[in-house]
């Protein structure tokens, strides 16, 4: 095999790699990163489509009445009726669960990185947070409703801060702290301070605690607004047009509206993937997928 041969096959195997990292376009790739792809996703794939289906023919089937359990195929003509109101709907909750998974966030890291940094303050803030965290969404809602307004958006963002806070708080602590001894009398013995420590050891071990912790979030962040609607607030957002319609025994509209939310919660947990492959590539949960 010829030099220019080999910079040909070279070049070939690098493209499939990238199609299969999503860093090309999958129509340039070859043959074997397409059915890498498709090993991946088209059992997801199918298994979607036969819920949907056996959904469909069991209400058909039986005569299962919409209030019940809507039909699929009702759903998805009530989702393009009404898809204007409904996704300007979500987009406002949306906002509202956005707003409250970064300012939990926040401060669940910020507490993350004190309670690793002093025993003192983890033993006091730990417990605090566990007992935050046995609160349900029912009894914050009003809370934050009284305190905010139940028209102002903090009201929302703030049950979603509270419900967002523990799990991240309590996974990044635990990255931070489950760090190998050896490592860190390594970088003691070349005279690193707490601070280096923290920076070259704690935090790249608690990114992939972190990141497992921001999955769950996103679908808590949505979970938690839409709930906080149901007591009260603006009508234009998803909480409230479940219930109203719910109310009104229109029960496909109410299921489209459910599908919205669906949606955004896949697409929010797909730019948390996207967040983990850029920040932590070397990890080997990601390394094994090549």
């Amino acid at each position: 095999m010829t030099g220019r041969d080999e910079n040909i096959q070279e070049t070939h195997q690098t493209e499939l790699m990238s199609a299969f990292e999503g860093d090309i376009p999958l129509a340039t790739a070859g043959p074997s990163a397409i059915r890498r792809l498709g090993r991946r996703y088209v059992p997801a794939v199918v298994a979607f489509f036969a819920v949907v289906l056996i959904w469909e023919g069991f209400t058909r089937l039986f005569g299962v009445e919409t209030f019940i359990l809507s039909k699929p195929s009702e759903i998805m003509a009530s989702f393009f009726e009404t898809g204007g109101t409904i996704w300007g709907a979500g987009f406002r909750t949306l906002i509202e669960s956005v707003g409250g998974f970064a300012l939990g966030t926040l401060f669940a890291v910020l507490t993350s990185l004190a309670a690793a940094r002093w025993a003192g303050f983890r033993d006091g803030v730990l417990p605090l947070a566990i007992a935050l965290n046995a609160m349900p969404i029912a009894a914050l809602a009003p809370i934050f409703n009284n305190w905010f307004g139940s028209t102002n958006v903090f009201s929302k963002m703030g049950v979603v801060a509270v419900v967002v806070y523990f799990p991240v708080m309590i996974n990044t602590t635990r990255g931070l702290l489950e760090v190998d001894p050896a490592e860190v009398e390594l970088m003691r013995s070349v005279a690193a301070g707490p601070t280096q420590v923290m920076r070259r050891i704690q935090v790249p071990n608690a990114l992939p605690y972190f990141f497992a912790s921001m999955k769950v979030a996103t679908a808590l962040s949505l979970i938690a607004a839409i709930i906080a609607e149901y007591f009260g607030g603006p009508q234009d957002v998803l909480g409230q047009y479940i219930v109203n319609r719910a109310q009104l025994f229109q029960f496909p509209d109410a299921w489209a509206a459910i599908l919205v939310a669906s949606i955004m919660g896949v697409t929010f947990y797909v730019l948390v993937l996207i967040a983990e492959r850029i920040f932590m590539p070397w990890h080997v949960s990601l390394r094994a997928r090549e």
